[in-house]
């Protein structure tokens, strides 16, 4: 495991030991993997960031490798593991198709143009799309695994999103809610991620995959609720409609995470084919549980989570929140 401490590599490393696999994990050393793995300390960053993992005679079955950043860094890894490791698996993105997606678009959607595998760190969709080129180029397409991700919440979580709605609700009060509440999400909890990558590893599959939940696994008002209830705070939803939350310059998706309006070119964002995932075993379980286990992580570490450096910060003003229910926006929760 090329990372192996955060977010959805460490969920990688938890879902590999549960198997009973013999994990071994590359990393900066800056925060403790899970127990029972053999560490090995880099920075791939760095001139011979590499060379714990030259000098090593270890092979593997499979490595993963969730990078983000300059694809030069994946072709680099993965030329250096080629022959020593049986699978390249690279955790990507949608974001590798061309904007905007076409709703309901599979794996065979158009991708972003641009992208090479010996770039320099250029722009998040590019860089993910580089990163994926170098894995094939090093790997072949029968020995490389594209995990095509979508919106990934769950503990651990270091974006900021559904730890951003925890601790807004947490706070109580009226709550700017974006509605619809049936609006359909899609999402996947870090740890089905998780498990699906390993037993793709097992399975020996290849080639794409968007890996996220099928379209309205749960809806806008389900996460919310679910976050009112785990918290148990006296918070009271104000569903208020998408125009008015536009029309008072709030931005979808990162002011409001996880919300995108139901119309025009952001509701792709919840709309993917995952059919192919479906058939080779991913299975989502309940929000309910995804919510209150990021809950229950988030009050252990002292209701701050981590936050990636490479990523803007998520969440609304309180001001701005207030301004516009103060206007009158909003109609109070009813359901129970």
């Amino acid at each position: 495991m090329l990372g192996g401490t955060e977010f959805v590599g460490r969920a990688v490393v938890e879902a590999a030991l549960g198997r009973g696999w013999e994990v071994t994990v590359f990393h900066r050393g800056r925060h403790r993997p899970p127990e029972g793995v053999r560490s090995l300390h880099g920075d791939r960053t760095a001139p011979d960031g590499l060379a714990a993992l030259a000098g090593d005679d270890g092979t593997w079955d499979a490595v993963v490798d969730t990078w983000s950043a300059a694809p030069r860094a994946v072709r680099e890894a993965a030329r250096l593991l080629r022959g020593r490791a049986g699978r390249y698996v690279y955790v990507s993105s949608r974001s590798v198709y061309a904007w905007p997606w076409p709703p309901g678009a599979g794996e065979d959607a158009p991708l972003v143009e641009g992208a090479a595998a010996d770039a320099g760190a250029t722009e998040y969709a590019k860089d993910k799309r580089g990163g994926e080129l170098a894995a094939v180029e090093a790997f072949g397409t029968e020995d490389s695994l594209l995990v095509r991700a979508g919106l990934i919440l769950g503990p651990y979580e270091n974006v900021g999103r559904l730890p951003w709605w925890l601790t807004r609700i947490a706070r109580g009060g009226p709550v700017l809610a974006p509605g619809p509440q049936d609006l359909p999400l899609q999402y996947v909890d870090a740890r089905d991620l998780a498990d699906w990558v390993v037993g793709a590893v097992e399975r020996e599959l290849n080639g794409p995959y968007n890996l996220v939940s099928p379209p309205g696994h749960t809806t806008m008002g389900e996460l919310l609720r679910a976050c009112v209830h785990v918290t148990g705070a006296d918070a009271d939803l104000r569903w208020t409609d998408p125009e008015v939350i536009l029309d008072a310059g709030i931005e979808p998706w990162t002011q409001l995470p996880v919300w995108v309006p139901p119309d025009g070119e952001l509701s792709c964002v919840h709309r993917a084919d995952v059919s192919r995932a479906l058939a080779t075993g991913l299975e989502c379980r309940p929000v309910g549980e995804t919510v209150a286990d990021t809950w229950r992580w988030l009050t252990e570490i002292g209701d701050t989570a981590p936050q990636r450096p490479d990523r803007t910060a998520k969440g609304l003003d309180p001001e701005v929140e207030a301004k516009v229910l103060a206007a009158g926006g909003g109609v109070p929760d009813t359901t129970p």
